[in-house]
């Protein structure tokens, strides 16, 4: 991989949609050990997964992963700690609206 070029794969993957009162969530797992790194950017194939209030569903798919160049790994990880801190403005707690 070069300083500007930008390397694509397919992996399989686990795709788990869960819409239930104790957990809101959807989840990526790649079924050949690939792992994402910083930059790198990943899209799940196939049509949108639609979970009903109280569901879980888990599907097979293939996911494209466009892998980083060096330049933006590097841009990656010197200004991720920037966008992280926005993450951190927001809280949730388990009081009501009155």
């Amino acid at each position: 991989m070069g300083l500007f070029t930008r390397e694509r794969e397919t992996a399989p993957c686990t795709v788990t949609i869960s819409h239930r009162f104790e957990e809101l969530s959807a989840h990526v797992r790649f079924d050949n050990g690939a792992v994402v790194h910083p930059g790198d950017t990943v899209k799940v194939q196939g049509p949108e997964i639609m979970a009903a209030f109280g569901e879980m569903i888990e599907e097979k798919r293939t996911a494209v992963i466009i892998r980083a160049s060096k330049l933006e790994q590097m841009w990656t990880r010197a200004t991720g700690d920037f966008e992280f801190m926005e993450l951190c403005e927001f809280s949730f707690s388990e009081e009501a609206l009155s």
